[in-house]
């Protein structure tokens, strides 16, 4: 621990830089810098969290908020609603999709001066709390009054759950939060009325959160007793967790998917599945984030997110990959080189650290190093027209054109069902042909012939998620989804299991 005089020679220096330094300076901001630059030379993943951002790590961490339960979008110069969250404040009000927020409590929330920022100051508050919104319906001609009662507002990290076959299940989860496992057993419990008995598990793009809900979710699948993580602190003190009796899926056939972006709790899953041989990891290596924070708050609201141990799956791996004499521009472009080392396209291309090579009880080799390496490889395609195509699907670009496009019909949209949807909705020629121009306001070319009938699914599965949710959105994606066509052949018997490298 650092000398007390070494504490106050850092107070001292702030104190000659805020009472004698020639220009004015906020020495707050000063502070802010010298931490972040104090736990960067720690490790990569010890962070600063700012006062100003510590709710909205909370809530997202909380699994909840307290609000009206709108996702929208800023268009042209007003608040648009893109969809109302089933059975919340606004859906219950009789707020629709794609009505314009006005006015909240006489406060104009429209207009080129409007900061879309301060709408949160206006549509948050404290449980039960009510906001008088004035609302732009464009089938009225008048303005339409709501008187909306705040709520909690759960942050869903389960996005989908829902069968792919008959006794095969599917949950996706987009991370860790405190809610996961309430939110997990529940998916569980509804796919065991629709004959689940065998499960995928997508941790696909899930970058960690809570230990704890991930510790809980893997002792679903494993038997009493068996090891699930340990952990060791800066003192060699060793914390081993181990499976209670109570799993529900410990006979289930099981698949874990995972990818690049899947890390730290997500690798306690998928790490202790593959080292008890209780499931099939598919996909592409993982992350390779093996170190544990601890939220420490510094007394003015701030907080310091600080590395206090190391996790290790049950045959002995550590899975962090090495940062040792690395500035963080470089750990992180360390990650980036997968792309240009050919990783990403070729199971061959992992590189294999052959001392940190561990074994499970059956047998199976598994490696440590960095990252969880799957059972079952899946090449990425990395062409540019797939790669332009999910970047559209996932930064927002065609879930903005869906809303302009759905809101020239809204009336016929807003009262479809869900079965009247998938029947009667079509993506034709004239659609993609809108698209393409939609795509040139914004500088961009995307010539469709190539994928086609790709861009017809994520355009209608955008359709979806934004007039019912990200369960039927996800359902849809899954048909034509490489990973899960793959876990499906192996699951039918088309192909082997282990494509280990």
């Amino acid at each position: 621990m650092s000398s007390n005089s070494n504490k106050k020679k850092l107070e001292k220096l702030i104190d000659y830089i805020d009472y004698d330094y020639v220009d004015k300076v906020n020495t707050d901001s000063i502070v802010d810098i010298t931490i972040t630059s104090i736990l960067s030379d720690l490790d990569p993943h010890s962070t600063y969290i700012p006062k100003d951002a510590i709710q909205e790590v909370t809530e997202e961490m909380d699994g909840d908020f307290i609000g009206i339960g709108i996702q929208f979008f800023e268009v042209e110069d007003s608040v648009a609603v893109v969809r109302t969250i089933k059975g919340g404040p606004s859906d219950l009000a009789g707020i629709e999709p794609g009505d314009r927020l006005v006015y909240a409590d006489d406060n104009p929330i429209f207009g080129e001066d409007f900061d879309v920022r301060l709408l949160k100051t206006y549509l948050r508050g404290d449980s039960n709390s009510k906001v008088n919104l004035k609302v732009k319906r464009p089938s009225e001609k008048e303005l339409l009054d709501f008187e909306v009662t705040r709520k909690h507002i759960p942050l869903k990290s389960v996005d989908a759950a829902f069968m792919l076959k008959e006794d095969l299940g599917y949950i996706k989860i987009n991370r860790f939060s405190k809610t996961t496992y309430s939110e997990f057993e529940t998916a569980l419990k509804d796919l065991a009325t629709q004959g689940n008995s065998n499960l995928v598990l997508d941790l696909r793009g899930n970058g960690g959160g809570y230990l704890k809900e991930a510790i809980r979710i893997a002792d679903e699948f494993l038997k009493d007793g068996e090891l699930i993580v340990f952990t060791k602190d800066n003192k060699g003190k060793i914390k081993e967790t181990y499976a209670t009796g109570k799993g529900s899926l410990e006979q289930a056939n099981v698949f874990v998917l995972i990818d690049q972006h899947s890390a730290s709790a997500s690798e306690v899953v998928a790490g202790a599945l593959q080292d008890n041989d209780a499931a099939t990891i598919v996909g592409r290596r993982s992350y390779g984030k093996g170190l544990v924070q601890r939220e420490m708050g510094l007394g003015d609201g701030s907080a310091i997110r600080l590395t206090v141990a190391r996790y290790y799956t049950p045959t002995g791996r550590s899975i962090q990959r090495s940062y040792k004499n690395e500035s963080a521009k470089e750990y992180y472009h360390d990650f980036m080189d997968r792309y240009k080392n050919g990783e990403l396209v070729n199971k061959d291309s992992i590189h294999l650290n052959d001392t940190l090579k561990f074994t499970t009880p059956k047998g199976k080799t598994v490696y440590g190093g960095g990252g969880i390496v799957p059972d079952v490889f899946v090449a990425k395609d990395i062409s540019y027209k797939k790669e332009s195509l999910d970047y559209m699907l996932k930064g927002g670009i065609l879930d903005r054109f869906i809303f302009d496009y759905l809101d020239k019909n809204r009336s016929y949209y807003n009262n479809l069902s869900l079965e009247e949807f998938m029947e009667q909705v079509k993506v034709d020629e004239e659609m993609l042909e809108a698209f393409e121009i939609f795509l040139k306001e914004f500088k961009l070319e995307y010539r469709t012939q190539r994928y086609k009938e790709l861009l017809k699914l994520y355009l209608k599965a955008s359709m979806a998620r934004q007039l019912f949710d990200t369960n039927v959105y996800q359902q849809m994606l899954s048909t034509e989804d490489p990973i899960i066509r793959k876990v499906l052949a192996i699951y039918d018997g088309e192909e082997i299991e282990s494509q280990t490298p």
